[in-house]
């Protein structure tokens, strides 16, 4: 795997992930990841909120995709990783909804629903 950040599309990093060449970094906070998360066999739940501290405790000779919503803070947890010293991560473009509008195997738990105006606005549904 060559070193820094390497950025991949849903298909792409799907071939990674699921022949085993790459773990899932999965950096949305807590209360995104229980209604849809990517479907592949290794996934690591770091919110990228605390991954400077958990960073140091990942081993280094794994290669992460890091992935949230839509892209946007991937980017900014692949580099915590390799400020941490890992010698390359991957960022997935357009993260879980891009994934899913590629039609790549998606798990959802209704039960864990989000309300919001788009992706980048999800929250928790009020239980009434």
């Amino acid at each position: 795997m060559e070193q820094g950040i390497r950025v991949f599309g849903a298909h792409e990093a799907f071939d990674l992930l699921t022949t085993g060449k790459a773990v899932l970094l999965d950096t949305r906070e807590t209360y995104l990841q229980g209604f849809k998360c990517i479907d592949v066999p290794r996934v690591v739940q770091i919110p990228v909120s605390e991954l400077k501290v958990k960073a140091a405790s990942l081993p280094h000779e794994i290669f992460y995709i890091c992935a949230d919503s839509v892209g946007i803070y991937s980017s900014k947890a692949a580099q915590i990783l390799m400020d941490a010293g890992f010698l390359s991560a991957g960022n997935l473009a357009g993260g879980l909804v891009d994934w899913e509008r590629a039609g790549l195997p998606v798990c959802t738990d209704i039960k864990e629903r989000l309300s919001g105006s788009c992706m980048c606005q999800l929250k928790r549904r009020e239980k009434k």
